[in-house]
């Protein structure tokens, strides 16, 4: 287990805290981080919809928001908010796994950590390639969601 990293859930799951500390470390050595202190909070869409309101002046739930605190992009430092009734509906639409959508939002939190964006049309796609490099490095790593 990765040290000063802490795994919340108030949803109606389970998270297995084991699969996002490996997915964790495969993104540390993949970029050649450190941890300083790392929150991963996997909540309801009320609680992300409240966040995003209150701290982004955004009226609305969403998937993934992540709070940065570091001094260095290679030392992280930082808060991820996660949420999993969103994450649902993306996995659908998306036609992919709840599983693989909720790796893709810890990559995400993580690569919004380090400095990757997503506004513009060309950072979505440099983003969007990084996610799928490290799904690809984490295939064999157990599901996040324990039932």
């Amino acid at each position: 287990m990765i040290k000063n990293v802490l795994i919340y859930s108030n949803s109606k799951f389970k998270i297995n805290k084991g699969a996002v500390h490996k997915i964790l470390t495969a993104i540390k050595m993949e970029y050649g981080l450190s941890i300083n202190s790392l929150e991963i909070n996997f909540v309801l869409s009320k609680i992300i919809h409240e966040i995003n309101k209150k701290y982004l002046k955004h009226d609305y739930a969403t998937d993934v928001i992540s709070f940065n605190y570091s001094v260095e992009s290679n030392n992280l430092d930082g808060e991820i908010f996660i949420c999993y009734e969103i994450a649902v509906e993306n996995a659908k639409y998306f036609k992919v796994s709840i599983d693989n959508e909720l790796k893709r939002l810890v990559i995400h939190g993580i690569l919004h950590l380090i400095g990757y964006d997503d506004l513009s049309k060309k950072d979505r796609v440099k983003m969007q390639n990084a996610e799928n490099h490290m799904l690809k490095n984490i295939k064999s790593i157990g599901k996040v969601i324990r039932k």
